[in-house]
């Protein structure tokens, strides 16, 4: 195997006219975010979730906006967002599905948790439905290894999950999705 470079010195950053991180945004973080923190770059994955959360993923301009702001590199800015699962550099679904694919989980049967949502979506691990609706993603430990197979649907945990209950879950998302919300959920 053999590397391949990147012609990242070179690379353009498409941009929007209207900046990620607008002068009232800015004003916010630098009123109520950075006061809470001793350095400016720790208020770096707070930022990171609410453009996460605005634009359902993190666009290359907003990552050098957010350098910018906290007065780091945009290197350190992707860094810090490429070593979390929670962000993304492509735009997710308004309805985020999250199942847990932890050891309780799998061992009460998440993988036909997973098999289901993937045939109902049309979709696999990782992926976006066209529509712009749905994205599928496993996590490693949502935390209610009491009460698996669980999966986040937004920001809903639903626990002791069925291939039954899933597809009641997934046909209410659908219902909701196509007002931008999911099940309780703001992605």
């Amino acid at each position: 195997m053999s590397w391949k470079t990147k012609p990242s010195a070179t690379t353009k950053i498409p941009t929007r006219a209207a900046p990620y991180l607008d002068e009232k945004m800015r004003g916010g973080y630098e009123r109520d975010l950075l006061p809470r923190y001793a350095t400016r770059q720790s208020a770096l994955l707070p930022i990171l979730h609410d453009i996460q959360h605005r634009e359902r993923h993190i666009p290359m301009q907003a990552m050098v906006e957010i350098a910018s702001f906290l007065k780091i590199t945009p290197a350190e800015v992707l860094d810090t967002m490429s070593f979390y699962e929670e962000f993304s550099r492509e735009p997710r679904g308004r309805c985020i599905i999250s199942v847990c694919q932890s050891i309780a989980c799998e061992a009460c049967g998440h993988s036909a948790i997973v098999d289901e949502v993937k045939s109902l979506l049309g979709i696999d691990d990782h992926e976006t439905t066209s529509c712009g609706s749905f994205t599928l993603l496993p996590l490693e430990c949502l935390g209610s290894c009491d009460s698996a197979p669980v999966a986040l649907f937004g920001e809903t945990l639903h626990e002791n999950l069925t291939v039954e209950k899933v597809r009641e879950l997934v046909a209410k998302a659908r219902q909701s999705s196509c007002s931008g919300s999911c099940e309780g959920g703001a992605h």
